[in-house]
């Protein structure tokens, strides 16, 4: 089955009626198969975004309890390679969710992703390998 990373922004955008993708993201959605993988800050993340609305906060949680995306789990051990890509990419400034969704695609190969932030195009997979962005190409 195929996986791909996904960043908060479509999370929220999918959760949120409001939010500027949220029908690009419901429209992804519909014609995406496969497995989502996150991890906990960009859980995190999303339910921050979502805290006008207790109703949308424990919608995504049941979505998550269902499913609908994996938590990679991130150890200790992965601190010394967070403050490295910290470090890296200082002058965008990478946030905790991105540098985990990054350490995430070294430790499981998964090289596709589904973001709104474009910060996606610049980071690099291990020495120069770049992100496929799938919802910024999805039209």
């Amino acid at each position: 089955m195929k996986r791909t990373l996904v960043d908060a922004g479509p999370l929220i955008a999918l959760f949120d009626k409001d939010d500027q993708y949220h029908i690009k993201t419901v429209e992804f959605l519909r014609g995406y198969r496969g497995r989502f993988v996150t991890t906990w800050p960009v859980i995190t993340e999303t339910t921050h975004m979502l805290d006008f609305s207790a109703s949308a906060q424990i919608d995504f949680f049941k979505w998550v309890e269902q499913e609908g995306v994996h938590i990679f789990q991130l150890e200790r051990s992965h601190l010394d390679r967070l403050i490295y890509l910290w470090e890296k990419y200082s002058d965008l400034p990478m946030d905790l969710a991105d540098a985990t969704l990054l350490i995430t695609a070294e430790l499981t190969g998964i090289r596709t992703i589904v973001s709104i932030d474009r910060d996606f195009n610049i980071y690099r997979i291990g020495k120069n390998l770049q992100f496929r962005n799938i919802f910024i190409q999805f039209n």
